[in-house]
């Protein structure tokens, strides 16, 4: 999910309730990073982004728990649920298959994915997310999930490990090689595999990121590749997102060894009045805010 909005209301269409609203710890407000564009390759982008998401973990789980839920598998503010879009397949369709989910924090998607009967593997870089998915899971019954603390671009599990892998907001916004990451989930998928991952939709990185009217002018431009960066006083990356166009996400694509099935860009629902950072009912009815790439492991020659 975005990770650099701070806040959301409470979802009004489910009312689902979530654990995730109990903060653990506390730390000591850090100085103001400052916020920059500029080159960060894979090392640098996975160092600060591992810390970025252990330090805010906490304050991420509160403020879009309820939205997100703890067993819920949508796939942005928005809301588009995976329970109307099935875009991994009806959900009767997925008992019995291995899931990977990559970028899982909490889990909540890969809770669904087992309440249909499926076998889940949830996989994060950052060790925090992944303490909270355990804390929900220790708050209910049921088995507890199989969860992973590793990088998307080395992914440890052997080849055709799974049949299914999805990502909701989750590693490819963050990676300074996109390619690298979805050789990797082809490698680990079975022939025919289906991968389906979300990201903030291209367009928006030309717009201000507000929710506002100050939100709907062009500032910047759509083509500028060069990395958002947010570096300490030391100029040391603490928080990287990487911007890809859309021609370039379809060429990562095809280069990863995928066949690009269908790519939607969900409209804003008249049920959804919340905000979510730069993500807003206003924006939504206007100009799209997600991307969601379904790709199929191309197992031609």
């Amino acid at each position: 999910m975005p990770q650099r909005q701070r806040s959301v209301g409470q979802d009004r269409r489910t009312g689902r309730n979530s654990t995730t609203r109990e903060p653990t710890i506390h730390e000591h407000e850090l100085p103001e990073p400052e916020a920059t564009r500029r080159a960060s390759g894979n090392a640098e982008s996975s160092r600060a982004n591992r810390g970025w998401w252990d330090r805010n973990a906490d304050e991420y789980q509160v403020d879009h728990g309820t939205f997100l839920g703890d067993d819920r598998f949508v796939w942005g503010p928005e809301g588009l649920d995976e329970v109307e879009a099935e875009l991994l397949g009806p959900a009767e369709e997925l008992k019995g298959l291995d899931v990977l989910e990559i970028g899982a924090g909490a889990a909540q998607c890969s809770r669904w994915l087992a309440a249909q009967g499926a076998r889940p593997v949830a996989l994060d870089l950052s060790h925090r997310q992944l303490q909270h998915a355990r804390r929900i899971d220790d708050q209910r019954s049921g088995a507890p999930l199989p969860l992973v603390q590793a990088d998307a671009g080395a992914l440890p599990f052997a080849d055709g490990s799974f049949d299914l892998a999805c990502s909701a907001y989750g590693a490819l916004p963050f990676v300074a090689d996109p390619v690298l990451v979805l050789r990797e989930v082809r490698r680990v998928l079975r022939p025919g595999g289906r991968f389906v991952f979300s990201v903030t939709h291209p367009m928006r990185w030309a717009f201000p990121d507000e929710p506002g009217p100050e939100g709907l002018s062009v500032s910047a431009s759509y083509f500028d590749r060069t990395p958002y960066v947010e570096q300490d006083e030391q100029g040391h990356a603490v928080y990287v997102e990487h911007h890809r166009t859309v021609g370039d996400r379809v060429r990562d694509v095809v280069a990863g060894g995928f066949r690009l099935v269908d790519l939607v860009e969900p409209q804003w629902p008249e049920w959804n009045t919340q905000e979510w950072g730069g993500w807003s009912p206003l924006r939504g009815g206007l100009i799209p805010g997600t991307a969601i790439f379904v790709c199929a492991r191309d197992d031609r020659g």
